[in-house]
Formats: structure tokens, C-alpha cells, sequence
């Protein structure tokens, strides 16, 4: 380990270091968007590709696996042999991954295309955070791990709108084309400014943790999307599950009996570490569940145009851009969880908006609701970033970032699998009929489907709240 050394001292890479965190972030922000921005383009690409719409929801369905099932594997590779030497190879393999993806071949190709794009997107998503930390003093490091969580923030939740209104001017492959000759100019920005790894080990991979994970994250989310798709009785369905629940079983046990795990459970036993990782997770999803049910609500229920809806979407993006930064800057200066707290009780608020809208409800106060979502979203991401990665060695960086990664990434999968599962559900318990779509003569039915689902984030919100206030009040 290169202890001694530091990107801290070296003048060079600290008078860069704003121009690095740009490269890294815009792979970010790409990484991110990529898993929510194709949803939109579904139904253009099923039939422009001549297939099922069960088959091409694989396409988002897949890209999220892979990044959830080897973003640990490639966090801890990077800390083995280097963070930046594993980005640039992953900023290689995601413009490649997009610019195949834009081709108009058959699905096979593209899911190929995806699952490239994907290896990309983790090695990138793995070592961000770690690379941010090490470069950054600490008197910068909140505001800069708070743009980084501003790109990451601003991916996620942006998607529908952007790809929205590229749809409404461009075909579905500038989804994916939009990334080339962004990723291109910030893989030049990279390699001009970032500087070589310093800080690695040559200890040995644990070959069979990162397969038994890998192994049960395919198998479990792949069964349960499949399960949506075939129910869940099926054999194939069960079968999958099963393997995914043995595996990661397996990889719990392989993990507390090896010198070097692929995780290490000791890390949990930091409040700050564990807390933020949860209140991460649980945003994630309750950002999904907007993601998924919001389309609906304006463009079905409401009647708005595509072009007006990606508008109005594109409030919360926007005020998380400006209100991260400022967020991580006074998490340096007056310390991160009041800041956290404050992020969580705003996004509850939101929630409780969203509760109190309907079909005649003023269109203001949706679009009040998403501003205060997109002002929480900013303000929490910021400190609840520098929380995690502060709270671990040097050493551990890549495994933690990946980490925090991962727990955005769970979230995603996890709104993505269960928002749609909610609303119908609630909507069939409404007409006492099994609903799978939305029912144009029947508004009503959606609308109460769309309350159970906030009212789920709600809670869910709520719960955050809590663990928040409890590690903050808890040490005063």
C-alpha cells in the first residue's frame, strides 16, 4: 500500500483536481442516466425492433443487473490495482456500449450492446466516489462529493424527461448516441488531468465471493423480473430464485470465513456507514416509484402532451443541480447528518404533495411537489455521500464507494420491480378485476392505484426520517 503518497500534496494534480471531478461526474451522470431514461423509449424501440413489450423491458431490466452484480467485484478490484486505471477502462467500455446499442440490428445485439454498456457503467460508478475522495482535501471534499452526488441524483431522476424530449425530435438510438460524443470529451478531459493510481494493493481477489454475488444478483432480480413477466409460479421463475437466494447465502458464509473478502461486514458496524447506506437505498427506490407512476399521472390521467410532461419533469433535475453543491459545501462547514435531516423531511413533504393530488387537483401543486422532491433529493445526496465515504480508511475507499453505488443501484432494481407490481395491484383491488395497464375511460382507478404507491413512499420516507433524526439527535 502507498500510504505515504498522496494526490493531496502533489500540486499539479491539486490545481486539476476541479477539471477531474468534471470527467468523473459527467461519466456519472451517463452511468446513471442509462438506467432510467430508456424506459420511455420501450414502446418506440418494441416496435421498431418487431417484439414484445415483456421482451424489450430487458433492456433496462439487464443493464441494472450487471451494474448491481459487479460494482463490488470492480470496487474492490480498483483498490487491489488502481481506481483510475479501472475508470478509463470503463469509460472505454460504455461509449463503445452505447454507440452499439444505437443500432437498429435485432434484440439480441442490443441487449449485448447493453450488457457492455453496463460493464462500463459499474467500473465507472465503482471508483467514482473513491477517486473524488482521494483527490479532495477535506475542507472541499463535501462540496465535491456533493456535485458527484448531484450528477448521480440528476441521472437518476432525469431520464423521463430528457428522453422524452429527445424522442420527440429524434429516434430512440440518440438515447444511447447522446452518450458518445459526451463520453468522448470526458474521457479526453480524463486523460489529460487525471494522474496516475498511487494508492493499490497487490493482495489477492476473492474469486469466489465476487462469483457467488455476482451469481445471486443475476439469478434473484433476473427470476423476479422474469416472475412479472411469467408469474411466479413458474418453474424457470422459481428455479432462478432459488439459485439467487442460495448463492447469496453462500456469499455471506464465503465472506466471513476468507482473509481478503470482497466485502467486509465490519464495515456495517459504523453507524454513519450503515445509516447512510439505508437512507440511500430507500430514497432510491421512492425516487423509482415517482419515476414510474408520474408519466401516467400527467400524460394519461391529465392529458398533458410528452413535451409538456418532460417539462415539467425536468423541475426536479434542475433544482437538484443548484442544491447540491450548496448542500455539500455546508456539510464541510457545519457538519453533514443536520443537513441529511433536513434533505429527508423535505422529501417527506413531497411525498405528502404528491398524496393530496387528483384528477382536478391544481397542476401547481404537482409541480410545487416535484421542486420540493428535487430541493430534497439535493440537499440529502450531498452530506449523505460524504457521510459514507468519510466514514471508512483510505484503503477501503473503492470497496465503499462501490458500495454506496451498489445501494442506489438496489434501489433502482427495487422501484423499478415493485412500483409497477403496487399500482396495478392496488388499481385491480379497486375495480375487482385484474388490471395491467392503464384504463383511459376509468381515470379514477388509476388515481387511487397512484395514492397506495405514495402513500408507500410516504412511509418509506418516513422511515428515513427517523434514522436520521435518531443518529443526529443520538450523539447531541
Amino acid at each position: 500500500m502507498s500510504e505515504k503518497l498522496s494526490y493531496q500534496t502533489n500540486q499539479k494534480v491539486q490545481k486539476n483536481r476541479w477539471w477531474i471531478l468534471v470527467a468523473v461526474g459527467l461519466f456519472t451522470f451517463m452511468s446513471t442516466l442509462d438506467g432510467t431514461i430508456v424506459n420511455i423509449a420501450l414502446p418506440v424501440i418494441s416496435k421498431d425492433l418487431q417484439i414484445p413489450m415483456s421482451q424489450s423491458e430487458w433492456v433496462v431490466s439487464l443493464y441494472l443487473i450487471i451494474v448491481c452484480s459487479f460494482i463490488l467485484f470492480f470496487g474492490k478490484l480498483s483498490d487491489l490495482h488502481g481506481k483510475i486505471k479501472i475508470f478509463r477502462l470503463g469509460a472505454i467500455f460504455f461509449i463503445a456500449g452505447s454507440l452499439l446499442s444505437g443500432f437498429k440490428v435485432n434484440l439480441i445485439f442490443l441487449l449485448a450492446a447493453r450488457a457492455l454498456q453496463a460493464l462500463g457503467a459499474a467500473m465507472t460508478m465503482a471508483t467514482n466516489n473513491g477517486i473524488i475522495t482521494e483527490i479532495f482535501p477535506n475542507t472541499e471534499r463535501g462540496k465535491a462529493l456533493g456535485t458527484i452526488g448531484s450528477f448521480v441524483a440528476l441521472g437518476s431522476i432525469a431520464g423521463p424527461g430528457l428522453g422524452g424530449l429527445i424522442l420527440s425530435h429524434l429516434s430512440w438510438s440518440y438515447i444511447f448516441w447522446l452518450n458518445v460524443p459526451v463520453g468522448i470529451v470526458a474521457a479526453i478531459i480524463g486523460a489529460i488531468y487525471l494522474p496516475k493510481d498511487i494508492t493499490f494493493t497487490n493482495e489477492p481477489l476473492d474469486r469466489t465471493g465476487s462469483f457467488t454475488f455476482a451469481l445471486g444478483m443475476i439469478s434473484l432480480f433476473g427470476g423476479v423480473f422474469l416472475g412479472q413477466q411469467l408469474g411466479f409460479t413458474a418453474l424457470p421463475v422459481l428455479a432462478m430464485l432459488l439459485v439467487g437466494v442460495v448463492s447469496l447465502v453462500s456469499f455471506v458464509y464465503v465472506e466471513k470465513h476468507t482473509t481478503n473478502p470482497l466485502l467486509q461486514f465490519k464495515l456495517f458496524k459504523n453507524p454513519d456507514f450503515s445509516v447512510s447506506l439505508l437512507c440511500a437505498l430507500l430514497i432510491f427506490i421512492t425516487n423509482f416509484f415517482f419515476n414510474v407512476v408520474t408519466p401516467f399521472y400527467l400524460e394519461n390521467a391529465r392529458h398533458l402532451a410528452p413535451s409538456q410532461t418532460g417539462y415539467i419533469l425536468m423541475i426536479l433535475p434542475v433544482v437538484q443541480l443548484f442544491a447540491a453543491p450548496v448542500a455539500g459545501t455546508l456539510s464541510d462547514k457545519i457538519g453533514p447528518k443536520l443537513i441529511t435531516f433536513i434533505g429527508l423531511v423535505l422529501l417527506l413533504i413531497s411525498q405528502i404533495g404528491y398524496t393530496m393530488c387528483n384528477l382536478d387537483s391544481p397542476t401547481w401543486l404537482f409541480v410545487v411537489s416535484i421542486a420540493i422532491m428535487g430541493l430534497g433529493s439535493g440537499i440529502f445526496s450531498s452530506p449523505n455521500n460524504s457521510l459514507v465515504m468519510s466514514s471508512v480508511e483510505q484503503k477501503d475507499l473503492g470497496i465503499a464507494g462501490s458500495i454506496n453505488s451498489l445501494s442506489r443501484n438496489l434501489g433502482m432494481v427495487i422501484g423499478i420491480s415493485s412500483a409497477t407490481t403496487v399500482l396495478f395491484s392496488a388499481m385491480s383491488q379497486a375495480k375487482g378485476a385484474r388490471v395491467t395497464g392503464y384504463l383511459p375511460k376509468q381515470p379514477e382507478i388509476f388515481i387511487y392505484g397512484m395514492h397506495v404507491v405514495f402513500i408507500i413512499s410516504l412511509l418509506i420516507c418516513l422511515v428515513t426520517v427517523l434514522l436520521s433524526g435518531w443518529r443526529l439527535f443520538k450523539k447531541n
